[in-house]
């Protein structure tokens, strides 16, 4: 049989179960996940400011302008919370991404709470807790506002009460993991891929009585009714997120294919962090005292596959690879404090250096913008995507003024992607910018360029086959200057004045310039 959990703080006093075979009793409480969750969110709020938007929050706040109860790419949780805080402070990075910074926060909390569900001491939960807190997935969705933030938050709540509801054998839980799910899929439908996990997971470790328990069902329920406005909205404009997912699955987006999404597996949380949650999988699914759990580990193995076998991004499983390290401190603690203590503890204390601090640097603005190494947007491909956006619209501004005079009152922009529609959008009016429009995603819904418009200036456009099938000519007038050595997506890109449009817009919109990615 396993060896029981053992507190750090207190090596000599075991969990008590209370039968064998029974699950183990919660460990005692400490403030010290509490600490550490404070301190990463003050920390995240604190560097919030730094570098600019990314390219999603400028995407966030135009879909904010244009509120419906689903979009080609997401559902409207974002895109509302968006607006309001823009709302309460226009302009302010700040106040954009206090969500996030306190999300993040909780984030922290949860793992260490299912620690403690799962038997953790007082030094095992704070273990946890630090893990959670310098893990990538917490640092980075903590940075920025985005629907990984929230998804984070979902699935390690849904996790949290079903943690509870196996140990606790109270199938009421139930009505709180739909809660969670059905909130969660207002912003995206991954968390129906956490569900899926989770009745494959019962399905193949049981206890299956689960499956027809009216708590459950009830808790189903709840999660179809939340997410119904989405769900309808998809389905009556033909499930645009599928033209997505199939986008993302071709490896035409970041972080995405088959190859990344096995590699992310092994740094999204940390290198650090890989043995423990491997020691948390194993301890799950084969621990005698933890049987009540397997369904968990098993459903981190079907998210998985289910990712990797439909190309998705490989960030989606990260809660749950969350969740297994938190299984896997428990682990850790108890094996730091049998045989060579001293050398044990002191190997686990010497790979923090090399293998888990340099995520603050890597995932964090704690850098200069101007002097970024290139191997952090490497590593860190959002770190590059908050990174000269008021460059981008000076640099449209100038080809802008280069237009002849007639020209200027007619002429419209039109870029290649939301972002930059984004960073026009928000910095285009005070360099006295036309209005830009794109195809992209749901960009292509928020309005298409007037009839009149023939003169228009391309940006981000690589490939110029699209505007001259739209257009009689197009010119190279400049590219992107971002002022900064930095290799994002922008920086360098070409900006071209086009004139002469062969056919309406209503013709070309929906049927060309529309796509996604």
């Amino acid at each position: 049989m396993s060896e029981p959990a053992i507190d750090i703080d207190r090596p000599h006093e075991p969990a008590q179960s209370p039968s064998p075979g029974s699950p183990p009793e919660p460990g005692a409480s400490t403030r010290a996940p509490w600490l550490i969750a404070a301190a990463t969110s003050l920390t995240l709020l604190l560097l919030a400011g730094r570098y600019g938007y990314h390219r999603d929050e400028l995407y966030f706040l135009l879909a904010g302008r244009h509120l419906d109860w689903g979009y080609v790419d997401q559902g409207p949780l974002v895109p509302v919370l968006a607006r309001l805080l823009d709302t309460i402070a226009p302009g302010n990075l700040v106040v954009l991404r206090t969500p996030s910074a306190l999300l993040a926060g909780g984030a922290v909390l949860l793992v260490a709470a299912i620690a403690r569900e799962l038997g953790a001491g007082r030094g095992a939960q704070t273990v946890a807790a630090g893990l959670a807190a310098l893990s990538g997935i917490v640092l980075a969705g903590g940075h920025l506002l985005s629907t990984t933030t929230v998804d984070l938050l979902v699935w390690l709540v849904a996790a949290w009460c079903t943690v509870r509801l196996l140990r606790t054998g109270d199938s009421r839980w139930a009505l709180g993991i739909g809660l969670t799910l059905g909130v969660g899929m207002l912003s995206k439908v991954l968390p129906a891929l956490l569900a899926v996990g989770l009745i494959a997971g019962v399905l193949i470790a049981g206890p299956r009585r689960l499956l027809r328990d009216r708590w459950v069902l009830a808790g189903a329920g709840i999660a179809v009714l939340l997410a119904a406005p989405n769900l309808i909205w998809q389905a009556a404009n033909g499930f645009p997120q599928l033209g997505v997912a199939a986008s993302i699955s071709e490896g035409d987006s970041s972080y995405s294919g088959r190859l990344d999404a096995f590699t992310l597996q092994f740094v999204i949380i940390s290198p650090y962090a890989v043995p423990i949650w491997i020691a948390g999988l194993v301890a799950l699914l084969r621990r005698p005292a933890w049987r009540a759990y397997r369904a968990v580990g098993w459903a981190w193995v079907v998210v998985v596959g289910v990712v990797l076998i439909a190309g998705g991004k490989g960030y989606y499983d990260a809660p749950l690879l969350l969740v297994l390290t938190a299984a896997g401190t428990v682990v850790t603690v108890a094996w730091a404090s049998r045989g060579s203590v001293r050398l044990r503890r002191g190997l686990l204390a010497l790979g923090t250096v090399p293998l888990l601090l340099p995520n603050i640097v890597l995932l964090l603005p704690v850098l200069p913008a101007d002097r970024l190494p290139g191997f952090v947007v490497d590593v860190n491909y959002d770190a590059g995507e908050t990174i000269g956006w008021p460059a981008l619209a000076d640099s449209v501004a100038a080809v802008h003024r280069g237009l002849p005079l007639e020209e200027r009152s007619r002429a419209v922009i039109l870029t290649s992607n939301y972002g930059e529609a984004g960073a026009l959008a928000r910095y285009g009016p005070t360099r006295e910018l036309p209005r830009a429009y794109s195809g992209h995603n749901s960009m292509v819904d928020f309005g298409r360029p007037p009839a009149n418009a023939d003169v228009v200036i391309a940006v981000g456009w690589e490939r110029a086959d699209p505007l001259n099938a739209w257009f009689d000519e197009c010119t190279l007038a400049g590219r992107v200057d971002q002022r900064v050595e930095v290799d994002n997506d922008e920086n360098g890109g070409p900006i071209h004045v086009c004139r002469g449009l062969r056919r309406p817009w209503a013709q070309i919109w929906d049927s060309e310039v529309r796509h996604t990615g």
